[in-house]
């Protein structure tokens, strides 16, 4: 078995109604839609997102689709108006929802990721990516804020970028 995050597994769509958020998440493939269906339950979303989510939460399946729809009860601090967090969108907690880690077979694991060439590369060519490799941030420390390296050559070239000191 290995542990990945959901990100490397599916995709997700969000929204939210009042205190109600729903949280769908699509598998990529059918062999990663069968290790999610396995491995994301209510509870385990309920417990992922902890004080944030004060009601219950209920998973409806949609195979067709490859996916699972979570809608949880109290789970944006009141609704909008009323909720003192920065940021309480349902969109929000679709991304959240993406760094829960589960543990997923090794053949779903090593599998690459849709939409990604599974041939062989040519002779003194890099190994296929697998699934939980694609998204690996590179090496090395994270750009500091306000330097404008970290930003598009787009953006640098038009001067719309100022630094902040």
């Amino acid at each position: 078995m290995a542990r990945i995050q959901l990100r490397d597994l599916c995709a997700t769509r969000a929204g939210d109604k009042g205190d109600i958020a729903n949280v769908a998440i699509f598998a990529y493939d059918d062999d990663a839609y069968a290790a999610i269906r396995d491995a994301v339950t209510a509870g385990r979303v309920k417990e992922h997102f902890g004080w944030m989510v004060t009601g219950d939460v209920v998973r409806y399946e949609a195979p067709n689709v490859w996916g699972l729809n979570f809608v949880m009860q109290g789970a944006l601090g009141g609704g909008g108006p009323r909720s003192l967090r920065s940021d309480n969108l349902g969109k929000t907690l679709g991304g959240a929802l993406l760094r829960l880690e589960v543990d997923v077979p090794d053949a779903v694991a090593e599998a690459p990721p849709a939409g990604v060439p599974t041939s062989p590369p040519g002779p003194g060519g890099p190994p296929a990516p697998r699934r939980a490799e694609v998204r690996r941030a590179p090496p090395g420390p994270p750009p500091r804020r306000g330097d404008r390296t970290a930003a598009p050559a787009h953006a640098r070239r038009a001067g719309r970028l100022r630094r902040i000191r």
